[in-house]
């Protein structure tokens, strides 16, 4: 965990990918379809840096469905280049809110940005929590 200026804790996780043959199309870039599967990637590896994988949220009571995905294309991905993905949680309190850049690995140029949001959803209830659960604050080390 890194802190900002503003005393404001950060948590990233960054993972890198080959991109593989199936992942692509009929004209030899990566299908649109396959860039949320990059971004799940690295979101399981930010979430696991706080211990609150989605085994850890189920098993809390807790699921966290996804209710907005936001995807910038800006350079195709193509078979065998290496990228970058990094995940940055930007929001905690009421939803979570996870931005994602993908680079090229060798060049850094940006390819792709995008974000999710999610929110917490009582397992057993099926009821949506206007505010994120305790579980997720003392995860992070935070207060409510």
């Amino acid at each position: 965990m890194m802190m900002s200026a503003v005393s404001q804790p950060t948590w990233q996780a960054r993972i890198e990918i080959e991109i593989p043959f199936y992942d692509l199309d009929s004209v030899s870039i990566v299908w649109h379809g396959n860039y949320p599967k990059y971004f799940e990637l690295a979101r399981c590896a930010l979430l696991e840096k706080f211990n609150y994988g989605y085994s850890e949220m189920r098993e809390s009571g807790y699921i966290w469905p996804i209710i907005d995905l936001q995807i910038r294309y800006i350079k195709p991905l193509v078979f065998k280049q290496c990228i970058v993905v990094d995940a940055v949680l930007k929001e905690w309190e009421y939803r979570l809110k996870i931005d994602y850049l993908i680079r090229d690995a060798t060049t850094q140029a940006r390819l792709t940005k995008g974000s999710t949001t999610q929110v917490a959803v009582d397992a057993k209830t099926n009821e949506l929590c206007l505010m994120s659960p305790t579980i997720l604050f003392d995860r992070l080390g935070l207060k409510p």
